[in-house]
């Protein structure tokens, strides 16, 4: 499904002068910059009838015109599953995220999204693009997960992201030992040879991650993380850029490494921990249309805390 979009505005006086993607931003609102900066290389968003650059700088009275088609999201079949659902009104949806569950439907995963269930539980979100999806978390991730249920607020969500105005804070166990925090601030992009990962390359993207320790054990530490952008895979990759990836990562986590003298209990814990032990356990952003502050916490699951409490039984036995 898609709808036809057809828009027109001269350059306002104020404007000129400026980027013809910056202007573009001004004079249509109700789209996000991406996808307007998207529109102009296809040559769907033109300048007096010509196909510009998005850096190319425009005077008093260039007519903007788009003609294009958005696309939506009705390809995708809704399907029944629970969804925990921590907040909602007209404009937003927050969701905590279960373990097991991918976000967005691709090659191999057509069924049983998140999406899929959005569609189900709400089918207006057909008319948004990636049914209202904004970010994502990745399959093994648990946590919180904003959705827009309106075009104004799929634009203004983009528009805080971008500006790095929405706080997303996770709970981490990772292997070693940690004596402080820090910031990682490491360029991320595709894998030089695996296309499936992401590296630290000095060709990608900026990103960075903060993160501070909760609790040091023998050998691992439970960590909190705040991403100040949010690439793909950002804090399993960095934290393994450092040398203390997350426990049960199956893509960046490496050998599984057991403790010297470790408990039974402990041991057993670490080897059933399958997935990578990362959950998104705050989100704060502000309403994109009323404009106040909102804040959400999600209480780390259930397989989290018990390895928590194994590294903490581990811990004691060992000073005893």
């Amino acid at each position: 499904m898609s709808t036809q979009i057809s828009l027109k505005a001269a350059v306002p006086e104020q404007l000129a002068g400026n980027r013809l993607d910056q202007i573009a931003a001004k004079l249509f609102p109700d789209y996000s910059r991406a996808k307007l900066q998207d529109w102009i290389k296809a040559g769907s968003l033109l300048v007096n009838e010509k196909q510009l650059r998005p850096r190319d700088r425009l005077q008093t009275g260039d007519m903007l015109v788009v003609e294009t088609e958005l696309a939506y999201s009705e390809e995708w079949q809704p399907e029944a599953m629970p969804l925990d659902i921590v907040f909602e009104d007209e404009h937003l949806l927050v969701i905590n995220k279960p373990l097991n569950v991918v976000v967005h439907p691709a090659a191999g995963n057509r069924e049983h999204t998140l999406l899929n269930g959005l569609l189900h539980y709400c089918p207006d979100l057909a008319e948004l693009p990636r049914a209202g999806i904004v970010h994502r978390l990745d399959k093994d991730t648990t946590g919180l997960m904003v959705v827009a249920k309106s075009l104004e607020s799929h634009t203004d969500l983009g528009r805080q992201l971008q500006a790095r105005e929405v706080v997303r804070e996770y709970e981490a166990i990772v292997q070693g030992f940690l004596t402080g925090g820090g910031t990682i601030d490491a360029p991320l992009g595709r894998h030089p040879v695996s296309r499936k990962k992401r590296a630290v390359v000095q060709s990608g993207q900026q990103a960075v991650t903060h993160y501070r320790v909760i609790t040091r054990f023998r050998s691992h530490t439970h960590v909190r993380v705040k991403l100040e952008t949010g690439r793909t895979h950002q804090i399993r990759v960095h934290m393994a850029h450092i040398k203390h990836p997350i426990i049960g990562d199956p893509v960046y986590g490496g050998r599984l490494q057991l403790p010297a003298a470790c408990s039974e209990e402990l041991a057993e814990s670490l080897k059933n921990f399958r997935r990578q032990a990362l959950h998104a356990c705050r989100l704060q952003l502000s309403h994109p249309l009323l404009h106040t502050p909102l804040a959400w916490e999600s209480v780390r699951p259930e397989d989290m805390e018990q390895l928590l409490k194994s590294l903490s039984a581990d811990q004691h036995l060992a000073r005893a």
